[in-house]
């Protein structure tokens, strides 16, 4: 195989590293949520309904691996989380606002009324 051939399928295309970095049925209703500030993980299965707690401590893992929040561990008793969103976690948020209005364009004037 050519060098060249290797190297393309090799290649990283930022925009499917973006897409995976977000996808999961709850990661953009966290970063709506914890766009607001710091956030405990009872606050998340308060504010986004029918969230299991498994799934929800999964994802929040998944986007503090990608950078997105980060994770501070309290040493006290109980046991305190509280999770933040990163400055790559606050650009993802203004991503997601131009997201927001790009969809009101797809909403049907019907609808909207």
């Amino acid at each position: 195989m050519k060098t060249k051939e290797r190297a393309e399928e090799n290649k990283i295309c930022p925009l499917e590293v973006a897409v995976n970095s977000i996808s999961g049925k709850w990661k953009i209703p966290i970063v709506w949520q914890i766009h607001e500030g710091k956030k405990r993980p009872s606050e998340f299965l308060r504010g986004i309904a029918k969230v299991d707690r498994r799934v929800l401590n999964q994802q929040l893992g998944e986007m503090v691996d990608s950078g997105i929040l980060t994770k501070q561990s309290f040493n006290e008793l109980p046991p305190r989380v509280e999770y933040q969103l990163t400055e790559l976690g606050e650009k993802l948020v203004l991503i997601l606002w131009q997201l927001n209005d790009w969809g009101k364009l797809l909403i049907p004037e019907d609808i909207k009324a």
